[in-house]
């Protein structure tokens, strides 16, 4: 699909700090960041010099952070909590949150990094200065107001949003979240505003984070602004676009000045975090998709940050899927772009159950919509 709107600009966020130690317990995941910036960097979609700070228009450009300041962290998250995170830092060791957010040494300068990219992805759209921002370090979306979880510790998505009404006046936001969790520390933080959160995730009533039900729709002025589009365990490529679908004509409702999509790819049917069977053929009609619709309604401003993925070459393919297609240059990869694609006898066969569940979640959004 070529562009939508033409020769828009696409930019790429990335530290190396990026490079070391995450958040998860996972350590193999940590390798994603790397693995993904050489897949851009195969692709010829950025400069092949690492260290290059050339702005040739063949190449996207790629912009480097600085940590978000604590007057940033503070639009989110609590003070105590800022510097509870600060003594964890000194500290060294323990868990912020039962046994899945491990503290280090230096792990506050890397979660106020990972918000840092997300606030310059948003004010380099907000100023104009480009159309696209990917920040494949961002959409930390479990952090909550007072306390990290689940691999998260301070909240970029809900800091990005809080810069464009702050400083841009944007009064109609929209994020689009597809990790396979549901983004409960998002839609917490703006459960009683009117911005719109919409997320597709695995749910059942036990899987982490236990929420995200079709009942969660917000509260107050939020009423009617939270979004859940719940897949059961087993839902593949036709179970998930038929959700997709009312997301984005929910979005395309709400007529938003901007977009945040929440790229997690952890649904990847090659991911054991989350029980999804899904391809990177869906990943690229997310992609698509939010492109093409952030053309119609918001004169392209789309904000993309990654959220959860714990198989560095399944990370690595739908980046590098999702970059070609906000860049406009797929037409041009040829067989390069293809080969990001799963082997067709690789996919996961359809399964009845999830088939029918999906279903029945239509015909009951269809009633409360």
């Amino acid at each position: 699909m070529d562009n939508p709107a033409g020769n828009c600009q696409t930019a790429i966020i990335y530290h190396e700090i990026y490079d070391g130690r995450g958040f998860s317990r996972l350590e193999r995941s940590w390798g994603r960041y790397r693995a993904g910036l050489n897949k851009l960097r195969e692709l010829g979609l950025i400069a092949p010099n690492p260290d290059s700070t050339s702005q040739n228009p063949n190449y996207l450009p790629i912009y480097r952070p600085e940590p978000a300041t604590e007057a940033e962290l503070l639009t989110v998250h609590s003070r105590k909590y800022i510097q509870h995170v600060k003594d964890m830092d000194a500290k060294g060791e323990g868990y912020f949150d039962r046994n899945d957010t491990p503290a280090w040494h230096g792990v506050y300068n890397r979660a106020a990094m990972a918000v840092g990219g997300t606030l310059l992805g948003a004010d380099l759209i907000g100023s104009g200065k480009v159309t696209h921002a990917f920040h494949p370090a961002g959409g930390l979306h479990h952090a909550k107001y007072d306390r990290a979880a689940g691999f998260c510790i301070f909240n970029d998505i809900v800091a990005a949003v809080r810069l464009w009404q702050n400083r841009y006046g944007y009064q109609r936001i929209a994020i689009l979240d597809v990790d396979g969790h549901h983004g409960d520390g998002t839609q917490a933080l703006l459960y009683r505003e009117p911005v719109l959160t919409v997320s597709l995730h695995m749910y059942d009533g036990r899987f982490y984070p236990k929420t995200g039900a079709l009942s969660e729709r917000g509260e107050g002025p939020g009423l009617g602004y939270a979004l859940n589009l719940p897949l059961p365990r087993f839902s593949t490529d036709e179970d998930y676009v038929k959700l997709l679908e009312i997301a984005l004509t929910e979005i395309e409702r709400y007529q938003p000045q901007a977009l945040i999509l929440q790229y997690g790819v952890d649904g990847h049917f090659s991911d054991r975090m989350v029980g999804l069977k899904l391809s990177t053929r869906v990943y690229e009609q997310i992609a698509e998709q939010a492109h093409a619709l952030a053309h119609r309604v918001c004169d392209g401003r789309l904000l993309v940050v990654s959220g959860g993925g714990y198989e560095p070459d399944a990370v690595a393919r739908c980046w590098a899927i999702l970059a070609a297609s906000l860049s406009g240059k797929r037409p041009t990869l040829g067989q390069q772009y293809q080969a990001l694609h799963d082997a067709p006898d690789a996919l996961p066969e359809p399964n009845p159950e999830a088939s029918a569940q999906v279903e029945r979640t239509v015909l009951a959004l269809n009633q409360m919509l």
